[in-house]
């Protein structure tokens, strides 16, 4: 199992490298000091135990990175860089806030620095337009146009990003990262491949999404839709009209938009159901209208090679490997 999960995490890790996070013109990311183990324990609920209790914890921001904890990161210009990207991560009922201490760039010479609210790879978002409560333009914090009038930016969800562009060396900024108990969180992307979790919208209309950047074995043990809470189980292909339901996607994309849907559900149920999806991406997503109180709770865990051998002649490893 440890293989194969090695085997993703490289996927992911050259995802990452191939990223276009910059807004507008296609980007790319500079060459930097950031080693695969550093990206793959961003991945690793572990990392949250460094940042002590009673210090501020602090590091160096480099070009690429990817943080888990809270703290204080500065990045200081050695020589141009000019297609920067870092990615922050939080438990899922948790929000982060970007503080800026200080800010030592040239906004009029084509420096930058933007806060993110969710993150982006390869032009895809996450959380997608479709599923983010905040139109696209507002996800985007621009420091050189916001300055002093914004000094905090809060994210909607348990992940977020700054991108940055600095033209001369010695130029630098520090930010403070810190996470937020989230009472109602929505879209998750999940830090580990195999976990458990329950999904709830209180009679509001949103649609929420959990994201496992893995291949999976989701499980569902429990699904309540207010309006079909006495029928029985089964699942319906025109889910869609009924405006509540609960969709499982599969694909390589992080934008669910982007994913192929597998099944739809819309009648409620209790009792275990199991689908191993084979998929980079596997998400489960939940539509609500706000007339009801709605709720899924799954399990996950990590296919190992047999599993992932098993099921590539299925349509669903099909699509997974092929869109």
């Amino acid at each position: 199992m440890r293989v194969m999960e090695r085997t993703f995490r490289e996927q992911l890790f050259f995802l990452v490298l191939c990223l276009s996070v910059l807004k507008g013109d296609s980007r790319y990311i500079e060459n930097n000091e950031i080693t695969k183990d550093e990206l793959y324990s961003f991945f690793n609920s572990e990392l949250k135990r460094e940042m002590p209790e009673e210090l501020m914890y602090r590091r160096p921001l480099r070009c690429l990175d990817m943080v888990a904890v809270e703290g204080q990161f500065t990045f200081t210009a050695e020589r141009p860089q000019l297609s920067c990207a870092a990615f922050f991560m939080a438990e899922p009922n948790e929000v982060i806030s970007v503080d800026y201490d200080s800010v030592d760039i040239d906004c009029t010479g084509g420096d930058f620095i933007t806060v993110f609210d969710g993150w982006v790879m390869k032009g895809e978002k996450f959380p997608s337009t479709h599923d983010h409560p905040l139109p696209l333009f507002e996800r985007y914090v621009d420091y050189c146009d916001s300055g002093s009038l914004r000094k905090s930016v809060r994210s909607s969800q348990n992940v977020a990003m700054v991108f940055f562009r600095i033209h001369s060396a010695g130029s630098s900024f520090t930010l403070t990262v810190r996470k937020h108990t989230n009472p109602f969180p929505c879209n998750v992307m999940s830090q580990s491949p195999e976990g458990s979790y329950t999904m709830a919208i209180p009679q509001q209309h949103r649609n929420c999404s959990f994201s496992i950047i893995y291949p999976v074995e989701i499980s569902i043990s429990e699904f309540s839709l207010g309006h079909y809470n006495h029928l029985p189980k089964r699942s319906m292909p025109g889910c869609a009209e009924s405006g509540d339901f609960v969709q499982l996607l599969g694909g390589n994309s992080i934008d669910t938009s982007k994913l192929l849907p597998i099944t739809d559900l819309c009648i409620a149920f209790t009792g275990p159901t199991h689908m191993k999806i084979g998929c980079d991406n596997t998400v489960v997503r939940m539509v609500s209208s706000g007339k009801f109180v709605n709720r899924v709770s799954f399990s996950y865990r990590l296919l190992d090679s047999q599993e992932l051998q098993t099921i590539k002649l299925n349509n669903v490893e099909d699509f997974c490997f092929n869109n």
